[in-house]
């Protein structure tokens, strides 16, 4: 072999190394954002939001807490604590203090626990007159809302003799609803998924509990919104207004006490483990 024969066949396998080292860089540093789109398993099962704060709590040993601190953009090697609770009543289901080399940051996470993947599960319920205060909805469409929760004894009978399915109101009301759902669509899919003010949830979590090790996904919250409130606004054939993925209805059940007359939201939280229509 020549020596210029030598020289080219060693230039080859140097940038042969060169690549499989670039391509082994930039699949790390792609890592925590697959582990954030896609779907894994964890290696022990849990079962409810405590036993999710309580692994976010041993983080130092917990894989699938480590696993989610990375998701969350965090490096390991630059976390001093995690210190995850509870909160009562907001809109994140845990919440988790995370406190770094170059300071300290909360972490709110909206959790869905399911054991299905045709289930359906509420993300927010409040009273009428909560939702017309908080997106200022115009008179002519709380007036349709409350014959829709049976708040206002219906016009006329129909299906249910104490309130109006939405596509029993007349067609000015119906359109009254649809327009304004459709203007305040972006408010309104954020607020119910992700909430505001100092307890809001940045993250969304769902959790498979079907299998002996749950299967879950992590994503952000803004993300999740987006996934869920794709599609159109249209009042269903069952009476209920559906806002992409979302659907809106009345609670119903409670014995027929007043709080069946609240307005609830659901999802599918599956859905989002493939990103397929529902």
């Amino acid at each position: 072999m020549t020596k210029n024969r030598r020289h080219f066949k060693t230039l080859l396998i140097t940038l042969g190394a060169l690549f499989a080292l670039s391509g082994q860089a930039a699949a790390q540093a792609a890592r925590p954002a697959l582990i954030e789109r896609g779907s894994q398993t964890a290696k022990d099962g849990f079962r409810n939001e405590t036993e999710i704060a309580t692994k976010f709590n041993n983080w130092k040993t917990d894989h699938d807490a480590r696993v989610w601190l990375t998701a969350m953009n965090y490096r390991l090697a630059e976390i001093d604590a995690v210190i995850a609770q509870k909160p009562h009543g907001e809109k994140a289901d845990v919440e988790v203090r995370v406190t770094t080399k170059s300071g300290e940051k909360v972490e709110g996470i909206s959790i869905k626990l399911v054991s299905s993947s045709n289930g359906f599960n509420q993300i927010d319920k409040r009273w009428l007159a909560t939702y017309a205060k908080m997106w200022k909805m115009p008179a002519k469409v709380v007036t349709a809302l409350k014959y829709f929760l049976g708040e206002t004894p219906p016009l006329r009978s129909g299906r249910d003799a104490k309130r109006m399915f939405l596509n029993e109101l007349d067609a000015d009301s119906q359109k009254a609803v649809v327009d304004f759902f459709t203007a305040n669509k972006s408010q309104i899919v954020s607020d119910i998924i992700e909430g505001d003010g100092a307890h809001a949830a940045a993250w969304f979590m769902v959790a498979y509990k079907a299998t002996p090790n749950t299967r879950w996904t992590l994503r952000k919250s803004s993300d999740a919104a987006r996934f869920f409130g794709e599609g159109p606004i249209v009042i269903t054939r069952a009476g209920n207004l559906k806002i992409g993925r979302i659907t809106m209805q009345r609670k119903g059940g409670d014995g027929g006490r007043d709080t069946a007359k609240m307005l609830q939201f659901k999802i599918n939280p599956a859905l989002l483990f493939d990103g397929k229509d529902p």
